[in-house]
C-alpha cells in the first residue's frame, strides 16, 4: 500500500515535470519566433528624388484579445496642394499561441486617398469554414473566395516575413490573399550591406517581394526593403518606383 502511494506521488511528480518542461521549451521557441516586441512602432520620413514629401508609420499592438496592426502613409503640406495622400491600411488578428506566428487575421481594411484615387476595400476571413469574403466598399461588390488552413493578409505578411530565417540567395515563399487571389508570395533575399540611418550605421538585409499589392507590398515597380540583420528584423528603409522618379520610407523614429 506505502508503495503504491510512493509510485502515486512519483508519476504526479513526473506529469509536473513534464509540463514544466513543456511549457519552458515553448517560451523559449516563442521567444525566437517572435522577436519583434509588442507594441511597437515605426516612423518614416518618406522622400522623393531626395526631398521630403510625407509620412509614413508602421504599428503593431497587443488588443488583449487580438493584434492590431496599422499603417499609414500622408502626403506634407506642400504635396497636398496638387497631390493628396491619405492612406490607412489594419489588419486584425486573433490571437492563436499554437501557430508559428501571433495569429491569422480576421479582418483586413484598406483605405487609399492619392490624388484623385481613391479605394475602400475590406476582407473578413472566415477561417472555420476556409473562405475569404471581399468587399469593396465604393462599388458595393462582395464576393467570397476558397482559402487555404493559414492565410495571411499583405500587412500581417509582412511581420510574418519578419519571423522568417532569412538565408542570402535563397527565396521564401508566403500565402498571402490580396487583390482577389491566393498568391503564393516569393520574396527574393539579396544581400546583406551596411545601411546608413540619422540613429547611425547598421547592418541590413535587403529583400524585394515579388507581387502587386494595395497593402505594404504596394508597388508600381521593383520595391526593396531593408531589415535589419538581428533577431528584431526591424524594417529600416523602404524603396519602390513611382511613375516619376522613386519614393524612400526611413526610419526616423518610433518605439521598439
Amino acid at each position: 500500500m506505502v508503495y503504491r502511494k510512493k509510485l502515486k506521488m512519483l508519476w504526479v511528480k513526473r506529469g509536473r515535470i513534464k509540463r514544466f518542461f513543456l511549457a519552458t521549451c515553448y517560451l523559449l521557441l516563442a521567444t525566437d519566433i517572435f522577436a519583434f516586441n509588442m507594441p511597437e512602432k515605426f516612423e518614416y520620413d518618406l522622400t522623393w528624388t531626395g526631398i521630403k514629401a510625407g509620412s509614413s508609420t508602421l504599428e503593431i499592438t497587443d488588443n488583449g484579445d487580438s493584434i492590431r496592426i496599422v499603417s499609414t502613409a500622408k502626403s506634407a503640406s506642400w504635396v497636398s496642394v496638387f497631390y493628396t495622400v491619405d492612406d490607412r491600411v489594419e489588419s486584425i488578428l486573433t490571437k492563436n499561441k499554437y501557430e508559428q506566428f501571433i495569429g491569422q487575421p480576421v479582418n483586413y481594411r484598406i483605405k487609399l486617398r492619392e490624388g484623385r484615387h481613391r479605394r475602400d476595400k475590406e476582407v473578413i476571413f472566415r477561417h472555420d469554414i476556409g473562405k475569404a469574403i471581399y468587399i469593396d466598399h465604393l462599388n458595393n461588390e462582395k464576393q467570397e473566395f476558397d482559402t487555404p488552413s493559414f492565410i495571411l493578409d499583405p500587412l500581417s505578411s509582412f511581420y510574418y516575413l519578419r519571423t522568417i530565417n532569412l538565408v542570402i540567395g535563397e527565396p521564401v515563399y508566403v500565402t498571402i490573399f490580396d487583390s482577389k487571389k491566393v498568391w503564393d508570395v516569393e520574396v527574393q533575399v539579396l544581400k546583406k550591406e551596411k545601411d546608413t540611418l540619422p540613429a547611425g550605421e547598421v547592418d541590413t538585409i535587403l529583400v524585394k517581394p515579388l507581387m502587386k499589392s494595395e497593402g505594404i507590398f504596394y508597388k508600381k515597380g521593383d520595391i526593396y526593403i531593408w531589415l535589419t540583420d538581428d533577431k528584431k528584423r526591424i524594417p529600416v528603409k523602404l524603396k519602390t518606383k513611382v511613375a516619376v522618379g522613386s519614393v524612400t520610407a526611413t526610419l526616423v523614429g518610433g518605439y521598439y
